[in-house]
């Protein structure tokens, strides 16, 4: 199975896999947390939806340097 979208259009956004698996990780996190909080049914699984916000430029390795200093 391939990935999609590809791994070069992901890169452009956060630029390593090891990055782009923590930041896609703690998004797919926040998501499903989110979705249990309001009881509401994800038609694609959480982490499919941090990889597409990713693709689509809303999150960014700049999300994860402000996530970590909040915690």
């Amino acid at each position: 199975m391939m990935l999609y979208p590809a791994m070069s259009k992901l890169n452009s956004y956060i630029p390593n896999r090891y990055m782009l698996v923590n930041v896609v990780a703690r998004r797919a996190r926040q998501i499903a947390e989110e979705a249990e909080t309001a009881g509401a049914h994800l038609d694609e699984k959480p982490v499919t939806l941090a990889i597409h916000e990713v693709a689509d430029g809303r999150l960014t390795a700049g999300d994860m340097d402000a996530a970590a200093e909040e915690a």
